[in-house]
Parts: C-alpha cells; structure tokens; sequence
C-alpha cells in the first residue's frame, strides 16, 4: 500500500514539474506571439531569434532581470509580458537630463512606450550612463542582465563600465548575456561592429566566466564590410534603394552571443 501512495505522490510531482516547465515556455511563447508586437517588429524574429536566445541565456519567467539599454524596446516587448506576474524586469535606460538631446529624446520615447499598453504596467526604469558607474538593479539582486547590439555604442571603456555595473547587478552565479554585431577578427576596425574577443577579455577583466558562446545569430553572408557601416544592413537600410536588394539578401547582421556567469565564490 505504501509503495502504490508512493508512486502516486511521485506522479502527482512529476506531472507538477512538467506542467510548471510547460507554463514558463507558454509565457515567452505568448509574449513572442502577442499582439502588442508589431508585424515589422515580428518579421525581425528571422534574424533575432527571441526563443532560442533567451533560453540559451537560461531565461525564466520567475527571474530579476535587468535589460540595458532597451532603446526602442524591441527586447522588452518579449521580457515584460513573459516576466509580468511572475518575474522582474528592470530597463536600465539613458535618462532624462532636462535637456533636448539623444537620451532625452530616448528615455521619453521608451517611458510613451511603456504607457502604451497594459503588459509593460510592472517594468522598473533605473538611470543608466555607459562611461558612469550606474545602478542597474538593487545591487547583487539580478539574475540575468542582457544587452543587445550595444557594445559598439558604448566604447571600449563603456563597455568596460558596463559589465563592471553588470557584475555588481548580478547575484553570484547570474547570466550576463550579450548580443552584438560581430567584427570579424581579421579586421581592426568596422562601423557598428565590436570584437568577440574584446568582449570576452573586457568581461573575464571585469569578473565573468565564460560560461558559453552560441552561433544563433550568427550570418555568414554578413562579412561587416559595407559603406555605412551595419546600418546599410537591414533594419535600417541606410543607402536606401541603392543596392537594397543585395542587403536585403544579406539580412542582418552576423553576431556574436555570449553568455557569462558571475563565480559564486
């Protein structure tokens, strides 16, 4: 009798867990799917695949997670709805410095953004400078921090600021995932494009472990050499009609993905 109780509690369990797991990629999947996203926004998944990355990265719905520098928000369509009720989910963004200038104008267009709809109600804004020491999260609160297409932005000392942030965001053994148009290493310079190895030694400087790297979105036909830099790629087609069919066959940009772990010791 005791056995048969046994094997019964054991399935209840199982059956628990597996519809538990089953609920945490229901969430993200919805979220990708939802109709707050924007068929333009939605035609990038192509390139930028939502699911795989965040689960490379080890996303749960349950997390604290910190995203730097949403911009337009591209990321946070997915991260809000998918965390909402059940996670965290800071925007550590450029902030309001009273004047009319690029983080002005952004940190207003992300905060019109976040109002627009109900799935962003729980996201938490934090004031976020690249080359500034700067308070993502509640120190060593974070589970993941992400960045994506970034780097380039920021220089070689922002970035360095940046996963110095990132470190003390995060509690021991969290993710720093990072995404960001790859510079092919046979090349010293591209516009848009950053160093995988750059990165990796700048994170390794700043306390990381590399825990893992992922092809997911990565594009061989991209071979960063183009006249206006990654912009001339799609999304943004910066030469216009000229040559628009060639880099619309090129797609976006080839890019490096990285997962870092802070040591728990």
């Amino acid at each position: 009798m005791k056995s048969v109780v046994k094997a019964s509690l054991l399935s209840v369990a199982l059956i628990g867990a597996t519809a538990n797991t089953a609920f945490a990629f229901d969430k993200l999947d919805d979220a990708i799917a939802g109709d707050h996203r924007s068929e333009k926004n939605k035609a990038r998944d192509e390139y930028r695949h939502p699911k795989q990355t965040l689960e490379f990265f080890g996303f749960k719905e349950d997390m604290t997670v910190v995203e730097i520098a949403p911009g337009g928000g591209w990321y946070t369509e997915i991260l809000a709805p998918a965390l909402k009720g059940s996670g965290v989910l800071y925007g550590a963004h450029y902030p309001d410095t009273g004047k009319e200038d690029y983080y002005s104008r952004s940190r207003k267009a992300l905060e019109k953004k976040l109002s627009s709809d109900a799935v962003f109600s729980e996201v938490k804004l934090t004031d976020f400078m690249p080359k500034e020491a700067s308070e993502l999260a509640p120190a060593g609160t974070a589970d993941l921090v992400l960045t994506f297409r970034n780097l380039h932005n920021w220089g070689k000392m922002g970035v360095e600021q940046v996963f110095a942030d990132a470190y003390t965001a995060l509690k021991p053994g969290g993710v720093l995932g990072v995404v960001e148009h790859r510079l092919p290493e046979s090349l010293d310079h591209a516009d848009g494009y950053y160093s995988q190895s750059l990165a990796i030694e700048q994170a390794q400087a700043a306390g990381f472990e590399l825990a893992d790297t992922s092809e997911v979105n990565a594009n061989p036909k991209d071979n960063a050499q183009h006249p206006k830099g990654v912009w001339t790629l799609p999304p943004v087609l910066r030469l216009g009609d000229e040559d628009r069919e060639k880099y619309l066959a090129i797609g976006e940009s080839d890019r490096m993905t990285l997962k870092f772990v802070k040591p728990t010791k």
